[in-house]
């Protein structure tokens, strides 16, 4: 049986490492992450499906420290898995396998290296994503090319439903290219790094909306941190407004200007947002703890500016003060 050491979390995680096993790999370790309790969890445990397995789990701060390495070397794997694992790998821990460490990145290499390659994805309007098996080397995502599967990105799909999509593309393209890697018979393909860039980390406050966007931009930027991610959000005279789902009404053209003042106005018991260019309908949203609807918005607004917006004589609209 062919030796594997595995560093896995969250679904991706959990997945591939069913599909290792279903392939009869001999999974010799298990190195994972310990839950953060200031995160929402709404992914797969990788520890507990290793412990289905009888699989040992280590779960260091230091993923390349000398106690790991050491653990690492007296398994002698094979093979190193990265799948979904949270922390850089260095040059000692990759080395350690005989016949390579793979990674499964969340996109189409070498489209959208580096960190949560979905929400970007939809950040930027892509139609596309999938997932990547490829070789490690100490910079990330740049490594030759085994396996890819591509999925599609609809235009109101948030970052849950192409994350699940990436997960099942994940599992498809480990599962249909491992018996080929085993055998020593996958390809490695080169990547043209020149066709792709890189993206870094984002935190909540890179959700906050400005409503002198186009209306696409901002419907993106919705979806692509909905929940379970921590939410678009505008701060408010009655508090912060999570917006959580949107559609779009009217989009602008990309050379259109972006020169209307934004506002809010309700007709037929729904909220619009008419953006810096083009409309949005909120299908989603809250103030604070309370769901926002055409009723309670009308309400609120008697009681203090959203948004610094105020009511517009006449319509019932809003326009910024």
């Amino acid at each position: 049986m062919t030796r594997a050491v595995v560093f896995a979390y969250h679904n991706v995680g959990a997945r591939c490492l069913r599909v290792l096993l279903a392939r009869g790999v001999d999974v010799r370790l298990v190195v994972t992450h310990i839950d953060n309790p200031n995160e929402t969890i709404w992914f797969a445990n990788v520890a507990a499906i290793a412990a289905e397995h009888g699989i040992p789990v280590i779960t260091p701060d230091d993923a390349n420290g000398p106690d790991v390495i050491e653990r690492i070397a007296g398994v002698a794997p094979e093979f190193l898995f990265s799948f979904y694992y949270r922390s850089m790998l260095s040059k000692a821990v990759l080395d350690l396998p005989t016949r390579g460490a793979l990674n499964m990145h969340g996109s189409l290499l070498p489209k959208y290296r580096g960190r949560v390659p979905v929400n970007w994805a939809i950040i930027n309007g892509e139609t596309e994503t999938g997932a990547t098996l490829h070789y490690m080397t100490e910079k990330p995502d740049n490594g030759d090319i085994v396996a890819q599967t591509a999925v599609p990105i609809l235009p109101d799909d948030t970052a849950k439903d192409v994350f699940d999509k990436v997960t099942v593309a994940a599992e498809i393209a480990l599962y249909d290219v491992l018996p080929a890697l085993i055998a020593g018979t996958a390809p490695r393909i080169a990547q043209n790094l020149a066709l792709g860039g890189y993206f870094g980390g984002r935190t909540p406050e890179d959700g906050r909306i400005d409503w002198r966007n186009r209306a696409t931009d901002i419907h993106n930027l919705v979806r692509a941190v909905a929940p379970p991610y921590p939410g678009a959000f505008s701060d408010t005279s009655a508090g912060r407004l999570f917006v959580h789902r949107t559609r779009v009404v009217n989009a602008a053209t990309r050379s259109e200007a972006m020169d209307r003042r934004p506002a809010l106005r309700i007709a037929d018991d729904r909220i619009y947002a008419d953006c810096g260019s083009g409309t949005l309908e909120i299908l989603s949203a809250r103030l604070e703890d309370e769901a926002l609807t055409a009723s309670n918005f009308a309400t609120l607004m008697e009681h203090g500016a959203m948004l610094g917006l105020e009511r517009r004589d006449g319509d019932g609209s809003l326009m910024r003060k």
